[in-house]
C-alpha cells in the first residue's frame, strides 16, 4: 500500500430527470479525477478552474471521506497525498459533490486493496450525500433507479439507449442545493402526487424499453420544477417548449441551475435546440455554456500504479492530458 498510487476517473451525473425526485440519476460523459497515495504528511493539490475555493487541508471532503473508508475497513492511513482535477462545474446540478464523494470512496478503497464492496460504498455514499440518485449514477454508470429510507438504499441499473444524447445549458451562476430545496412546499396535493408517480413510472419504463418517444410526456413534473422555476429565469419556457425544437424531453438537472434536454443522436435539429436554449436564457439576461454529452455507461475507472517515494506525482495531469489528445 505504501508505494501504491490510485487514480480514479468518475463521471458526472444528472438527477431527477424531471419527475423522479431524489430517485432517478444518469451518469454523463463529463469527468473528475482523484489521485491518492500514502504520504508522510498530508498534501492536497487541486487542478482546474472548477476547484477554486476548495480547501487544501484535512478539512477537504476527499480526505474526510477517505478516512471514513479506512475506519470502516479497520485500518489507519492518517496521511495522504491527494490530487484532484474536475471538469464538473460546482453547484450547477451536475453532481459535483457526488463525484467527489464517489471518487474518494473508490480511491481510498482501492488504495487499501478494495476490502469494501460496491454495495457498501453505495450505502456510504448515499448516507453522505443524503440521497442516492447522483452517487448511484456516478458509482454504477448508466441510469440508476433508486430508493432510500434513511437507513438503506436500493437500486436498479439500466443501460442507456445507444441513441440517447444530452444537451446541457449551464448558466453562469451557482445555485446551492439547500436554496433550491427551500423553494419546495412542505405538502403537495394527492393529484400532484399521483401525477408524479405515474410520470416517473412511465419514464423508467420508456428508458428501460427504449421507447424514446414517450420521454416527452414522461418527463413532466409537478413536484419540484414548478417551484424552482422562479430561481432560474427562462426555465419554465424551456421545459414547456424544448420538444418543439427537437428535444425528446427536458428537465432541470438536479437542483439546477443547469437545464438538460435529451435528443436522439442522429437528430437533424440539434443546432436548433441549442439556439433555443441559449436564446431563451439570454432573453432573461443569463449567459450560459452549452455542452453536448453522452450518457456514460461506466462507473469509476480505476488505475493503480507504483508511486516513487519522495517524488511528487504528476500522473494525474499527465493522464488527463493524454486522454485529451
Amino acid at each position: 500500500m505504501n508505494n501504491r498510487r490510485v487514480i480514479v476517473k468518475v463521471p458526472a451525473s444528472t438527477a431527477n430527470l424531471g419527475p423522479g425526485f431524489d430517485t432517478l440519476g444518469m451518469a454523463l460523459s463529463l469527468y473528475a479525477w482523484v489521485e491518492m497515495s500514502v504520504a508522510e504528511r498530508t498534501v492536497l493539490r487541486l487542478y482546474g478552474g472548477e476547484m477554486a475555493g476548495i480547501p487544501e487541508d484535512k478539512s477537504n471532503l476527499i480526505y474526510k471521506v477517505a478516512q471514513l473508508v479506512f475506519k470502516e475497513a479497520g485500518v489507519q492511513v492518517p496521511e495522504l497525498d491527494i490530487a484532484m482535477y474536475s471538469d464538473i462545474p460546482l453547484t450547477r446540478g451536475l453532481g459535483s459533490s457526488a463525484s467527489a464523494i464517489v471518487g474518494a470512496l473508490v480511491a481510498a478503497n482501492a488504495l487499501i486493496g478494495s476490502p469494501l464492496s460496491d454495495e457498501k460504498l453505495f450505502q456510504m455514499a448515499t448516507a453522505l450525500e443524503g440521497h442516492p440518485d447522483n452517487v448511484g449514477a456516478s458509482l454504477f454508470g448508466g441510469i440508476v433507479v433508486s430508493a432510500w429510507d434513511g437507513e438503506r438504499a436500493d437500486y436498479v441499473r439500466l443501460a442507456p439507449h445507444e441513441k440517447l444524447e444530452a444537451l446541457v445549458a449551464i448558466p453562469a451562476f451557482q445555485l446551492s442545493t439547500e436554496k433550491a430545496r427551500h423553494a419546495l412546499p412542505k405538502q403537495i396535493s394527492m393529484q400532484d402526487a399521483v401525477f408524479n408517480v405515474s410520470r416517473s413510472s412511465l419514464l423508467v419504463a420508456a428508458l428501460a424499453s427504449g421507447e424514446l418517444a414517450l420521454i416527452r410526456h414522461a418527463m413532466r413534473d409537478r413536484l419540484h420544477q414548478p417551484y424552482r422555476a422562479a430561481l432560474i429565469p427562462g426555465m419554465a419556457e424551456i421545459l414547456a417548449k424544448a420538444a418543439d425544437y427537437g428535444a425528446l424531453g427536458a428537465a432541470l438537472s438536479g437542483a439546477g441551475p443547469t437545464l438538460i434536454a435529451f435528443v436522439e443522436s442522429d437528430s437533424p435539429r440539434k443546432q436548433e435546440l441549442e439556439h433555443f436554449l441559449l436564446g431563451t436564457l439570454k432573453q432573461e439576461g443569463i449567459e450560459a455554456q452549452t455542452l453536448w454529452l453522452k450518457p456514460c455507461a461506466e462507473g469509476p475507472i480505476i488505475t493503480i500504479e507504483q508511486a516513487e517515494a519522495g517524488i511528487e506525482s504528476l500522473g494525474l495531469l499527465e493522464r488527463i492530458r493524454g486522454e485529451a489528445v
